[in-house]
């Protein structure tokens, strides 16, 4: 698999993890998914969050604060489906 099917394959697993739990993951639990050892997910988790708009990494630690559409730290905007609210817009 080439570094960019690997990027690519972390920033939709980071997205449908977000999806199915409401919370983005941490990149041990990406090391899981992926995979690959931790320090190679913490790796591919901050070149998808540079390739793509919308996404970035909380300054000076390795957690997810946003994932386009998506907030991962709690907002004032509350996303629901079917009347659940799991979720937090950017």
């Amino acid at each position: 698999m080439t570094e960019a099917d690997q990027i690519q394959a972390a920033y939709t697993t980071i997205l449908k993890h977000l999806i199915e739990t409401g919370r983005a993951p941490h990149h041990t639990e990406l090391a899981q998914f992926l995979d690959t050892t931790p320090d190679n997910a913490k790796a591919l988790q901050a070149k998808a969050a540079d390739a793509a708009a919308g996404c970035w990494i909380s300054t000076d630690t390795d957690y997810i604060q946003s994932w386009a559409p998506f907030s991962n730290i709690p907002t004032q905007y509350l996303v629901s489906v079917d009347g659940m609210q799991k979720w937090y817009g950017q």
